[in-house]
């Protein structure tokens, strides 16, 4: 392999990302808080409520999954300034929000899950009135929120909180295709940056099926498996808070439009030609994709007995296209004909089905009873919109369940 060609390769794996390409174009700058916390492991941001000069009626809302720090601007610019301004919203009913942003968001959960620790205590400790507190967060940040408010309770504590809201967290999963996993495997001797997302402690927590390498058998990873019975042992959910989830996924059971075994991408060239990748399949060595270039190959990959994920109702990730955007700035020839897969099924995000099941993936969530839920009340969306979008639909219900 030429010394040009190896850094074509490295490069392609130091640029791609799952939620965002990574060097991204940054975000605006967002406002100045009125307040900074610094926490273990992490930071938050205070805004305080209109007319106010102290934390009053608080908001606590944690950041999601991606690599490295939270970029707070990013996180502001995606709550404010999309098709609903979430946070002069919240602030205009005299409402502090208090953004939770991580050292490394792609971190143990339960390490994360200090953070959120250590900033209800002081939410509480800093407020002014007794209205109890809001907490939660977007996407892995609502599991965070989730775990650190059920062990509390069950260590004794009074978090002080009436409502506990997710927003497109992956209760019973996520979904990221096995063929991109498999890809940041094949990557890695060249550079290791994608598979050290893809591959990180909190990606196999959250995940509901991970691949150990180009081949490997994809499995519940062992760190996934470790989460769940940590999240068992405090009760699974908090049980005071009234608890609420967001979906940014369909619930009538219409999915993507993605089709088993359509081609989600190709690539050709002199990197990684030959290279393809299929949406899930069901039945038994089902092909996902196809690997091969100058790292070595062809490589066939294969699932047992998947459902169809890939197209599954539910939020979505761009994950496939941030990947052909980073083959094509290398020269690759590329076909992407799904950019987006779905990443959080919308029975994942409203705890109401596991994902092992075709049929429970499309189930009618609207007929479903109350009963089989683990959350109180929820929220599902028109589209299969991008994962934890922030909406008129969502912002607006979500600010009319708030605590008095």
């Amino acid at each position: 392999m030429a010394d040009n060609d190896t850094e074509k390769v490295a490069k392609v794996a130091a640029t791609i990302g799952l939620v965002t390409p990574v060097g991204a174009p940054a975000a605006p700058a967002a406002p100045a808080a009125d307040e900074t916390w610094e926490l273990p492991y992490g930071t938050a941001r205070v805004y305080y409520g209109e007319g106010s000069k102290a934390v009053v009626r608080p908001v606590v809302l944690a950041d999601g999954f991606n690599v490295g720090p939270t970029d707070f601007d990013w996180l502001y610019t995606q709550l404010e300034k999309g098709s609903f301004p979430f946070i002069s919203q919240l602030r205009a009913l005299g409402r502090t929000l208090i953004l939770v942003g991580f050292d490394d968001r792609s971190a143990s959960i339960l390490k994360n899950a200090d953070t959120m620790t250590a900033v209800i205590q002081r939410t509480n400790a800093e407020r002014l009135g007794d209205t109890p507190l809001v907490v939660g967060g977007f996407s892995m940040g609502g599991i965070v929120a989730r775990y650190a408010l059920a062990k509390l309770e069950v260590e004794g504590v009074d978090h002080q909180t009436g409502v506990y809201v997710s927003f497109d967290s992956p209760h019973r999963g996520a979904w990221v295709p096995v063929g991109l996993q498999a890809f940041a495997h094949y990557l890695a001797p060249a550079n290791d940056a994608y598979l050290k997302l893809v591959g990180s402690t909190a990606a196999q927590q959250m995940l509901w099926r991970s691949v150990d390498g180009v081949t490997g058998t994809p499995k519940e990873s062992p760190l996934r498996t470790e989460f769940k019975k940590a999240l068992e042992a405090v009760g699974g959910w908090p049980r005071r808070p009234r608890l609420l989830a967001v979906a940014s996924g369909r619930g009538d059971g219409q999915g993507n439009g993605i089709k088993a075994g359509a081609k989600l991408m190709s690539s050709a060239g002199q990197l990684f030609d030959g290279t393809y990748f299929l949406g899930q399949q069901q039945g038994s060595k089902a092909e996902v994709a196809m690997i091969d270039g100058l790292l070595g190959g062809p490589h066939t990959v294969t699932t047992d007995g998947f459902p169809e994920l890939d197209g599954a109702p539910g939020g979505t990730l761009e994950s496939v296209g941030i990947l052909a955007d980073a083959l094509k700035a290398v020269g690759e020839n590329v076909e992407a004909g799904h950019r987006a897969t779905c990443f959080v099924p919308s029975v994942s995000a409203v705890s109401v089905r596991d994902l092992d099941q075709q049929e429970d993936l499309h189930v009618n969530i609207e007929d479903l009873s109350p009963d089989q839920f683990d959350v109180d009340d929820y929220l599902l969306s028109g589209n299969n919109d991008p994962h934890a979008l922030m909406t008129p639909p969502v912002g607006q219900w979500v600010l009319e369940r708030l605590p008095d």
